[in-house]
């Protein structure tokens, strides 16, 4: 039985390993654009998360006040009115906020969604638009409320939040003014249950201009075969022009 030659299965050989290796690296390439067109969240992002009870320093009573947080910041990912990039304080998320009044042995609570974080060393500003409430009499649906959390370390003990109602963002009339985006007072009020953990990083620069994509064709239903089968076809043609040679040895 005649087999090939030694050579020729040598450079066969060769061309397989580096058409395995050029699909490896095709691969991880493709893995990593899909990665970046999902919006994968950048690392060092700043971010508040943590659930904490406060007592109002000016008050006296068993009411229980706490506050709960997840925000992240995402940079430039809430269109506006005349600002269709967004801006760098933009930032999704949750903020829950709860009271309970013990004369009343009621309990009121609200859910808001976030969507600006600016952030300090242990500090944080937070606006969110309130989407869900446990009571219509509170009137909050649909309003912007602000908070600030200072993060005073491990345990949360030396921890604080302030908020944008009860009286601290009153208009001349006494009445309460409109809350602006990351707008908040000083934490004025201790937290004694829990605690919050800020992380702080600067605000990023607008990201560069994108470039308007041409259509792609009617038939063109992935991205990721279509360039596999280029790359693989450009590493095909890469090593075929430059590894095979023919030969004349032969064994049987």
């Amino acid at each position: 039985m005649a087999l090939l030659p030694l050579s020729a299965r040598r450079t066969a050989t060769a061309t397989i390993a580096a058409l395995v290796a050029g699909l490896t690296l095709c691969t991880s390439s493709i893995a990593s654009s899909a990665e970046q067109r999902t919006g994968h969240r950048r690392p060092g992002a700043a971010r508040i998360v943590g659930s904490g009870d406060f007592v109002l320093p000016y008050l006296s009573d068993k009411d229980v006040r706490s506050f709960s947080f997840d925000a992240v910041a995402a940079p430039y990912s809430i269109p506006r009115p005349k600002i269709p990039t967004g801006l760098p304080v933009d930032a999704r998320g949750t903020v829950r906020i709860s009271h309970h009044s013990a004369d009343q042995n009621v309990t009121y609570a609200s859910e808001g969604q976030v969507e600006c974080l600016v952030t300090g060393p242990n500090t944080a500003t937070v606006t969110a638009l309130i989407t869900k409430v446990g009571h219509e009499e509170t009137g909050s649906l649909g309003k912007r409320v602000g908070l600030s959390v200072y993060d005073g370390g491990k345990g949360g003990k030396a921890d604080r939040v302030g908020f944008s109602w009860n009286g601290v963002n009153l208009l001349p009339n006494s009445e309460d003014a409109e809350v602006g985006t990351c707008m908040a007072p000083a934490p004025y009020a201790p937290v004694v249950k829990g605690g919050y953990t800020v992380t702080h990083a600067e605000l990023a620069p607008p990201p560069p201009a994108r470039r308007r994509r041409a259509p792609r064709p009617a038939s063109a239903t992935s991205d990721a075969p279509t360039s596999t089968r280029a790359c693989l076809n450009r590493a095909a043609a890469s090593h075929a022009s430059s590894a095979y040679e023919p030969h004349s040895e032969a064994i049987s």
